[in-house]
């Protein structure tokens, strides 16, 4: 498959990329990753093995397409639930009151 990363073209293959990442150890995932047979990698050093470009001359979302695309599970940002409001009994107990200044 061809792709476009850090506007290079790349002929990328399931098993080519196999092989690249073959012996490659993963690194600490803290962001989007991809699943390359039971590792899971972090996208821009799969990237950087895959290109041999520096991780800064590409988005992680050019690499994330291209695997996806070739069949691999990729993972994307962990999503962060809404901020919800704290029970605070005092500030109930001066709004019943009619204290001046409260919610």
């Amino acid at each position: 498959m061809r792709c476009i990363i850090a506007r290079f073209p790349f002929e990328l293959t399931k098993n080519g990329v196999l092989q690249s990442m073959k012996g490659v150890r993963p690194e600490q995932v803290f962001g989007e990753s991809v699943t390359i047979g039971r590792r899971t990698y972090p996208v821009k050093q799969v990237g950087q093995v895959l290109t041999r470009q520096d991780r800064r001359d590409f988005s992680a979302g050019e690499v994330l397409r291209a695997m996806t695309q070739l069949g691999f599970t990729c993972n994307g940002l962990p999503r962060v639930a809404a901020p919800t409001r704290v029970h605070n009994p005092f500030q109930e107990a001066s709004a019943m009151l009619g204290a001046p200044g409260t919610v």
